[in-house]
Parts: structure tokens; sequence; C-alpha cells
């Protein structure tokens, strides 16, 4: 069993305002905490990874297929591997939250 602090990951900035920290990361899935700063947009990408995440702090917006949905503190998600998907924070705080995916990622594709 691994034990470690989430004050020791190291956080990227992926993209211009989105913070991520690999958190912690086993053979079938990883953890992720993310920051995504207001006005800050992730752009549209998939991966073959299944992502389920947790809201904590904030508001944003995702769009699939054209459709957005929000997303805000409290709420729960799933994004299926291969599903193109973005996400915007319209919102006046920064949209905060912990995602697993399976299998593990740790770099994304869409990284500066």
């Amino acid at each position: 069993m691994e034990i470690r602090s989430s004050d020791d990951a190291e956080t990227t900035e992926a993209v211009a305002d989105v913070h991520l920290s690999q958190l912690a990361s086993g053979e079938e899935m990883s953890l992720q905490g993310y920051t995504i700063d207001v006005g800050a947009t992730v752009p549209e990408h998939s991966h073959p990874h299944e992502q389920a995440g947790l809201a904590t702090r904030g508001e944003v917006v995702f769009i699939v297929d054209g459709e957005e949905r929000v997303v805000g503190a409290g709420d729960t998600y799933v994004v299926p591997g291969g599903e193109p998907h973005a996400v915007e924070n319209r919102g006046d705080e920064p949209f905060e939250g912990v995602d697993v995916f399976s299998p593990p990622r740790t770099d994304p594709d869409w990284q500066d």
C-alpha cells in the first residue's frame, strides 16, 4: 500500500489556467486533482480512458456533442472513453475537483 500527501503532488499547467496534479496511480486507475481558473477553457479532446469525477468547488460547462451540461460543486460525472468533450469555466470562482481515470492517465494529449 502506498500513501502520500496531496501536498506532495507536483502540479502542472496543462493549458493556460488549467492546473493538474497526479495524486495517485495504480495499475488499473489513476487519481488526478484539478483546478480550472475563471475564464479558462479545456479544449475539445478525447482519450481512451473512462473518466469519473467529483466537483468540489465552483461550476463549469462541459460541452459534449454540442450540448452544454453544467457541473457544480457536489456533482459527479462520467465521461466514457473516446467521447470528445471540452470544459469552460464561465463562473466567478475556480472550479476544483478530482478525476479517476481507467486505465491510468498520466499526461493529457492536449497538454501544451
